[in-house]
C-alpha cells in the first residue's frame, strides 16, 4: 500500500473533524472559483446551492481573473467562494485578490492555514487533511467537497462516513475484473454528481495516464457514444431523480460492449449508494479515487509521482 492509497483509505477521521459552516442563504449570487480538482468540486457545490435556492455558478479561477463579465453581467456584486488545497495556485490567488479589488466579499476553503489565498479573503474555512497526501488530491478533495456541500445544507454524519468507508473497500476489492483490458473510461453524473464525475475522470487520468471522459448521462448519447467498444469502461453515478433513465442507458452501453461500474445503478459491478444527490457526491468520491489507484497499479504506474504534475501549480 503506497502513500496515495493510505491517504485515500485514511481520510475518514478527517471528515469527522471537518468544519461544519452555516449554510448559505438566498440573496446575492455566489461565484465559486477553483482550478482543476477544485473547479470540479465547485461545480458540484454550485449545483447543490442552486437546488437549495441559492444562486451559484462555478467558474475556473483563470476565467474569473481574465473575464468576469463573461460569467456575470456588470454591476452584480457576488460573494466569491474560493477552493484551493494549497492556497498558492497562481490563478486562484490572483482571482481572489482581484475579487477583493472589485470590493467583493471573499471566502476561502483551503487545507493550508496562512496560505496566500487566505490573505485575500475576509473569511477562511480551514480543513486539516491527511499528512501523507502527495501530488494527487485525495483526502483534501473530499474534505473541500464535504464542507462546500454543507454550505448548501448537506447533513453528513457518522453513519454516512461509515457508508463511504465501506463503499471504498467494497469497490477497491471488486474493480479488478471490470477494468481488465479497458483503456477508455467514461464517467457519467448529473446535477450535483456531474462535478464528482469530472473529478473521478481527472483522478483516473492523472493517476494512470488513461484516456477518460466525463458527461451528463443523457448527453452521452449525443455523439460521444460513438467511441464505445469492448475497450470501454463506464462509471455511472446514478442520480436518485433519474434512476430509471440511468439504468436504461447502462443497458444500452453494455450492449455496445462497455463494462459498467454502477454506483446506485445496475452494471457489471453494481455498488449500492443511498441518500440524496449531495450525499452521494461525497460518499462515492473515495471509491473513485481508489479506481485511479487500481488502474495505475494494473499498468505498473506509481501514483505518488504522476507524470508532469506538481503539488502546486504556480505560473511565472
Amino acid at each position: 500500500m503506497n502513500s496515495t492509497f493510505r491517504s485515500i483509505a485514511g481520510q475518514f477521521p478527517y471528515w469527522q473533524r471537518a468544519t461544519a459552516p452555516r449554510p448559505l442563504v438566498g440573496g446575492q449570487p455566489h461565484i465559486l472559483l477553483g482550478c482543476g480538482t477544485s473547479y470540479y468540486l465547485a461545480q458540484s457545490v454550485a449545483a447543490a446551492l442552486n437546488v437549495a435556492g441559492v444562486a451559484a455558478l462555478a467558474v475556473p479561477s483563470g476565467e474569473w481573473l481574465a473575464r468576469p463579465e463573461a460569467y456575470l453581467p456588470a454591476g452584480i456584486q457576488p460573494h466569491v467562494l474560493v477552493f484551493s488545497r494549497s492556497g498558492e495556485s497562481t490563478e486562484t490567488v490572483q482571482a481572489a485578490r482581484r475579487s477583493q479589488e472589485m470590493h467583493l466579499q471573499v471566502t476561502a476553503l483551503t487545507c493550508e492555514d496562512g496560505s496566500s489565498v487566505t490573505r485575500h479573503a475576509q473569511t477562511v474555512l480551514y480543513l486539516e487533511t491527511h499528512p501523507e497526501e502527495g501530488i494527487v488530491m485525495t483526502a483534501s478533495a473530499s474534505l473541500m467537497l464535504l464542507t462546500g456541500l454543507r454550505l448548501a445544507g448537506l447533513s453528513y454524519g457518522e453513519l454516512q462516513v461509515q457508508a463511504a468507508e465501506k463503499l471504498l473497500h467494497q469497490a477497491y476489492a471488486s474493480y479488478g475484473e471490470v477494468i481488465a483490458g479497458r483503456t477508455h473510461f467514461v464517467f457519467l453524473g448529473a446535477g450535483e454528481l456531474y462535478g464528482t464525475a469530472q473529478e473521478g475522470a481527472l483522478k483516473l487520468q492523472e493517476m494512470s495516464l488513461t484516456y477518460t471522459q466525463a458527461y451528463h448521462p443523457m448527453e452521452y448519447r449525443h455523439g460521444p457514444v460513438s467511441l464505445v467498444d469492448e475497450r470501454t469502461a463506464v462509471v455511472m453515478l446514478s442520480h436518485p431523480d433519474s434512476a430509471a433513465e440511468d439504468a436504461k442507458l447502462v443497458s444500452e452501453l453494455r450492449m455496445k460492449g462497455a463494462r459498467v461500474i454502477g454506483f446506485g445503478a445496475p452494471g457489471d459491478l453494481s455498488l449500492e449508494v443511498r441518500g440524496d444527490a449531495m450525499t452521494r457526491a461525497v460518499t462515492v468520491l473515495p471509491a473513485l479515487q481508489a479506481l485511479g489507484e487500481c488502474v495505475a497499479d494494473a499498468k505498473g504506474l506509481d501514483t505518488t509521482a504522476p507524470r508532469w504534475l506538481t503539488k502546486v501549480v504556480t505560473l511565472a
